[in-house]
């Protein structure tokens, strides 16, 4: 199931609001849990059973890492988590794609049964993940509640794409977030929720049919435009569905009290790759710097080692997207990109100013999305090379209607934060200040965005969402 789905909007998500509202505070979390069980099995039925058995010896594992009275206990219980954790993500996500390539390499013949994805493993793994590490290095202490932990890991509006939490971040609020309850963080909460729902429904999904039907096409077909009709589409779908997705889990979040973090910042406006990563998938960018970056030895380091560091971080982070090469390959581009900017390209870009830099950094992005999306390498290296060496023969594709006006306004509302006043009115969107005629407004925009939304969803066959394999 997923928020865009006829399924979710009309059946689960109303039944889920009015039983979550109707029962005193005290159980409201025992309705998250069942909901959100019930929201995995829907998806992912025989593997409902999988996340609830490691969270089952997560709670338990932990508890017993924090009572050890030995440093080298402990380590032995931390082990023991992160292997449990570690071992389930690479069975499930890339047993297949090594024993794949042993098999090129070696000329073997191993074979292995095809192993299906469970629904958001990556997530809610990261997610286990930081908080063991963080009980093991006393940020905070274990959670003697089983059914709190049960919460935090499958609380289902961040369980299937995040963002990714870390447990400290939202500890207080799993016992206590009455606070929370008041009129304008819920109609907050529900704006959030509709814009984030008309970015993927509106904006995403047009463009996505017309990247797909670019990506169809075999290479002789291919000519410029239609290589860069595809790569932009795609840049903007990707964009429009994780960052669509990412409002609706925190908006929602926010109409049940909890407040999650940031997960994307107006990324397409960046002036560099290192700002993009700053604002792209934040939450993810937040986990590789404190739990990888850092541990490496971050930036107090020699000059080689800090290079390193970053490149084998973002070789990383394309391996955590999918377990085929184009993502190891994107990357490592990006891992490229940001090495140069601590070399020269960096102070190349401040001197020419956002006029040059964010272009270029845009330009750079487009490119490599193409290595991101199409897993046959060969494939997207013709594709690349058709966008640059500008073949304007007629391509043989056909370029959706709403294309080029959902381009537009695409382009525009991943860019329109560069104007002060622009950036201004977002902040006031994406707030909680709504006094007087303003509560109207969101309300009505709201609703309106609900609606037009909905239409799309019952009148298109296609409802992709890209970051639900991950």
């Amino acid at each position: 199931m997923v928020f865009s789905s006829i399924t979710f909007l009309v059946y689960f998500l109303p039944a889920f609001l009015l039983l979550y509202h109707l029962v005193p505070h005290k159980f409201k979390n025992a309705v998250i849990l069942l909901a959100s069980i019930y929201f995995y099995s829907w998806g992912g039925p025989k593997f409902v059973f999988v996340i609830l058995g490691t969270t089952f010896l997560d709670f338990f594992l932990v508890n017993a890492m924090h009572n050890q009275k030995t440093q080298k206990a402990k380590l032995t219980f931390l082990i023991l988590s992160l292997s449990l954790n570690l071992g389930l993500l690479f069975y499930f996500k890339y047993c297949n794609f090594f024993i794949e390539n042993l098999n090129a390499l070696f000329g073997t013949e191993i074979t292995w049964l095809k192993v299906v994805l469970p629904i958001g493993i990556s997530f809610y793994t990261f997610e286990s993940l930081t908080y063991v590490v963080d009980v093991y290095r006393g940020i905070h202490k274990p959670l003697k509640n089983f059914w709190h932990y049960q919460t935090y890991i499958l609380l289902f509006p961040k369980l299937i794409a995040g963002p990714i939490v870390r447990y400290h971040d939202i500890a207080d609020q799993i016992t206590n977030r009455e606070k929370n309850y008041t009129a304008s963080i819920k109609l907050s909460g529900f704006l959030i929720f509709c814009l984030g729902l008309a970015k993927k429904t509106i904006i995403a999904n047009t463009l996505g049919m017309q990247a797909d039907a670019v990506f169809k096409l075999a290479p002789e077909q291919l000519d410029t435009v239609a290589a860069w009709v595809g790569a932009l589409a795609y840049t903007f779908q990707i964009y429009f569905d994780f960052s669509g997705y990412s409002d609706m889990a925190i908006g929602l979040s926010k109409i049940m009290g909890f407040r999650l973090p940031e997960n994307f910042n107006n990324p397409y406006v960046s002036g560099s790759i290192t700002e993009f990563w700053r604002r792209w998938h934040i939450t993810l960018g937040a986990w590789m710097k404190n739990y990888l970056y850092i541990p490496l030895g971050g930036n107090k380091v020699s000059k080689l080692k800090l290079y390193r560091n970053l490149f084998v971080v973002f070789l990383l982070s394309g391996l955590w997207h999918g377990a085929s090469w184009n993502f190891v390959l994107w990357g490592a581009y990006h891992g490229v990109f940001l090495v140069m900017e601590r070399l020269f390209l960096g102070d190349v870009l401040k001197k020419f100013g956002k006029f040059i830099s964010v272009p270029f950094t845009f330009l750079v992005l487009v490119t490599g999305w193409v290595l991101f999306r199409n897993e046959d390498l060969s494939y997207a290296l013709k594709v690349i090379q058709q966008m640059f060496n500008f073949n304007l023969a007629d391509g043989k594709f056909a370029m959706n209607n709403d294309f080029m006006i959902m381009a537009l306004i695409a382009l525009f509302f991943s860019m329109f934060t560069l104007f002060t006043p622009f950036k201004q009115f977002q902040e006031k969107v994406y707030g909680e200040q709504f006094e007087g005629k303003a509560q109207w407004y969101a309300a009505l925009l709201g609703i309106v965005l609900f609606y037009v939304s909905l239409s799309y969803v019952a009148a298109l066959d296609f409802n992709p969402f890209i970051y639900f394999r991950f």
